[in-house]
């Protein structure tokens, strides 16, 4: 049970710093409900389940590996957050142009793949699970139950905090109105941006 307490520490450790994927969740129940943020959680927490499942079975060749792509994840993660503000910050113009608060918003699939893509990109996460892979080496790497454990323990962590996550997007989407919703919108995107501009500079 060691291994599935450590990788469910490590879920936990990944999800819980607010960043561009929490805040993306967060506005994607604001603005569409809990269904489809349950459903974007879910996409961001299989690309934890993913880095899991290669530090706890290629150990420190696939830290070596992670490590020498980092700056290529840093590059293409600006990139796609830099897209996705302005993306938004057009769709928001334009449903305030139509006053039709709730557009039409990929759901299903397309947000699942969609996050999962994005958290995938996250430099944050690569880094993490490539620092977590060397850890690993003395506590289960010669155990296949606990690697499945561990990998186990870490979706669970994960998917349990992007639940919650979409929860409070979901409050809000019942409680506030369309304006207030636009707001979180826009100050969203701010944030989105300056999480861009971070990895820029570091």
């Amino acid at each position: 049970m060691r291994a599935l307490a450590e990788g469910a520490l490590a879920g936990f450790g990944i999800a819980i710093p607010v960043g561009p994927i929490a805040v993306l969740i967060v506005d994607t129940g604001a603005r569409r409900g809990f269904g489809a943020a349950l459903t974007a959680g879910l996409g961001a927490a299989t690309a934890d389940l993913t880095y899991a499942t290669v530090a706890a079975v290629a150990g420190l060749a696939a830290s070596r590996a992670l490590a020498s792509v980092e700056d290529q994840f840093r590059a293409a993660s600006v990139a796609v957050l830099v897209a996705i503000v302005a993306f938004r910050t057009l769709r928001l113009v334009r449903l305030a142009s139509s006053q039709d608060p709730q557009g039409a918003d990929g759901a299903g699939p397309r947000t699942y793949l969609a996050f999962l893509g994005l958290t995938l990109l996250n430099p944050v996460t690569v880094t993490y699970f490539a620092a977590l892979i060397i850890g690993l080496q003395v506590s289960v790497a010669d155990d296949p139950a606990g690697k499945v454990l561990f990998v186990c323990g870490a979706f669970l962590a994960s998917a349990s905090w992007q639940t919650g996550l979409a929860a409070v997007g979901a409050l809000s989407h019942r409680h506030l109105g369309d304006r207030a919703r636009t707001a979180t919108g826009l100050l969203g995107n701010v944030v989105i941006l300056a999480f861009a501009v971070r990895l820029m500079l570091s």
